[in-house]
């Protein structure tokens, strides 16, 4: 058993992934010279593949169609919206992901952007290093609400961090039932009234469909408020919130993902003031990384035993 690994970030952190890898007697062959792969680059690298391990590489129905050996994709991660899961079904491909294995990454990140912009860390770091020492007013977590768009593992793993600030949490999830977002500790609401009633609101739903947070959206959110997304950069119109950065209508936004990575030198938000941004770190942790690299490799495993995978996208 054979599987091709295109993510650079397979077993970067952790060995655990290539010694479960050796124990189950799969073997790896990695082709992480160029990350993502698309197009002919990805076909050339696959091709004659039974599996394939995928980062952000793009996987496509024409892909697919000249694959005709490929038995399963599994996904580094949990957001599968780079594959095409119709195309995959119609071709037999099995799809697996590793949902929940870099939760507590995401979180702690999310909840380290909440802080590093209501404390307004990078600009007194900033001010310091330029030889200067002023004061920075920053705004406690403490009794304000947090809206969570998006209340799954992620988003939980958030809520509870959150809560041991002291935060109010309020949630949106169309996918997630009202009493298990009350049983979660949190108060369920509608997406209209997240984002108008947040003083910070984090992002945590998977991509695709177009933006989220369109403008109109954006323009409901309080004066003051606060934006994270180490989601899909994809779910917020980036030129809206630009735009509401420099009309100060934001006290900020921390994006950890871009609707396009890396973004352009002339992106609009690279300029924006009160931006804290970051290379789409989120499940860049050791943890994390053995839990997708591990959970990858078994069931990969798995299927090419003909057995039935742990974490099936269905």
């Amino acid at each position: 058993m054979r599987l091709t690994v295109l993510t650079p970030s397979f077993g970067k952190l952790s060995e655990a992934p290539v010694r479960r890898a050796a124990e189950l007697g799969l073997e790896l062959e990695h082709r992480t010279e160029s990350h993502p792969k698309s197009g002919q680059d990805l076909v050339e690298a696959i091709a004659g593949a039974e599996a394939v391990l995928v980062g952000l590489d793009s996987v496509t129905a024409e892909m697919l169609a000249v694959c005709p050996d490929l038995r399963v994709i599994a996904k580094h991660g949990a957001g599968v919206d780079n594959i095409d899961l119709q195309a995959a079904a119609a071709a037999g491909v099995i799809v697996v992901n590793t949902p929940g294995a870099n939760a507590g990454s995401v979180a702690d990140l999310t909840l380290g952007l909440m802080l590093m912009g209501s404390r307004r860390i990078r600009e007194a770091e900033d001010s310091l290093r330029s030889g200067r020492w002023e004061v920075f007013f920053g705004t406690e977590l403490a009794g304000r609400q947090l809206g969570i768009l998006g209340f799954g593992r992620i988003g939980r793993a958030v809520a509870q961090r959150a809560a041991a600030f002291g935060m109010r949490i309020a949630a949106y999830d169309p996918f997630v039932p009202d009493e298990a977002i009350v049983g979660a500790g949190a108060q369920p609401l509608s997406l209209e009234e997240a984002v108008a009633t947040s003083d910070f609101l984090s992002l945590h739903l998977p991509g695709g469909g177009g933006p989220l947070l369109t403008a109109d959206l954006l323009a409901t959110m309080p004066r003051g408020a606060a934006l994270i997304n180490a989601a899909r950069g994809g779910l917020v119109d980036e030129t809206a919130l630009a735009e509401a950065l420099h009309a100060g209508r934001l006290s900020f936004a921390a994006l950890d993902a871009f609707s396009s990575e890396p973004p352009a030198a002339d992106h609009p938000l690279l300029d924006a003031p009160r931006l804290i941004a970051t290379p789409h770190i989120g499940a860049y942790s050791d943890v994390a990384n053995a839990n997708m690299g591990t959970w990858a490799v078994e069931d990969v495993v798995r299927v090419l035993s003909g057995e039935e995978p742990r974490f099936p996208v269905r």
